[in-house]
């Protein structure tokens, strides 16, 4: 599977992205990334938090059955998400959309295909949400930045407000390369909560195992437009870190 990953990196970088769909086709359907899929999904830490559904696979018999099951992708439809609120530090709570485990292990088994695409076109000081990278690597980035007398003194911070909520799902389903009917009933299904269904119309479910990546995605290409040319960079002393939806963008001057 990892050479088959490997062989989705190289298609990108030429640019074949029919090839990386026929790539991605093989991936999606076979029995080895459905095993893969099974074992991430009853193997973290929300293996015992259920959708609304309330299934469990909590036993090796339902491990086999659900990866025999996920072969089926002709007349799959999502289930509703179920809604829980975990606090926050400054008092408030932040939803979360709980798939069932079948909509959870679904999503696992594209996300392999689709990693491989978002590694390689990723911004490449973005360290949010990626394999291999954690919140140390931001910080040291940002050190490293700074550190120098002659390092820029000027920093803005940001962080983009309810940007999980707010994306606006037809970009996302033209920009996002992956089946466009599935990714479809995984943003617009709904979510219950209180035992009332609510529409979803924007955003990506904070709580779904591909949200994460999805959302790096429709980021990535920002660290470009900040910078400039390799001119402006260097004269102004342009640098950006980001964490997921957090970034900072340094300067020599509050003008720039």
């Amino acid at each position: 599977m990892r050479s088959l990953q490997r062989r989705i990196v190289q298609a990108v970088l030429a640019g074949a992205w029919r090839k990386v769909k026929r790539l991605s086709y093989l991936w999606v359907h076979s029995l080895a990334a459905r095993a893969l899929a099974v074992k991430r999904v009853t193997e973290n830490p929300g293996k015992k938090t259920p959708g609304v559904d309330g299934d469990l696979w909590n036993t090796p018999a339902k491990k086999a059955n659900a990866v025999a099951r996920l072969g089926r992708w002709q007349g799959y439809r999502s289930a509703p998400l179920r809604r829980v609120y975990i606090p926050k530090k400054n008092g408030k709570q932040r939803p979360l959309s709980i798939p069932t485990l079948t909509d959870r292990a679904r999503q696992a088994v594209y996300l392999q295909a689709l990693q491989p695409v978002a590694e390689t076109t990723a911004d490449q000081n973005s360290y949010g949400f990626r394999p291999m990278r954690r919140c140390a690597d931001a910080i040291d980035q940002c050190f490293k930045v700074l550190r120098q007398k002659s390092s820029a003194t000027w920093i803005l911070e940001g962080d983009i407000q309810g940007f999980f909520d707010h994306l606006r799902f037809s970009w996302i389903e033209a920009h996002i390369p992956m089946n466009r009917r599935i990714l479809s009933q995984w943003l617009r299904r709904g979510f219950i909560d209180r035992g009332t269904l609510f529409p979803t119309t924007a955003g990506v479910p904070q709580g779904g195992i591909i949200s994460p990546t999805v959302s790096n995605m429709v980021l990535d290409g920002l660290e470009t437009v900040v910078h400039g040319s390799s001119w402006q960079r260097r004269v102004h002393n342009i640098n950006y870190v980001r964490w997921a939806d957090d970034f900072i963008v340094t300067a020599s001057s509050r003008q720039v």
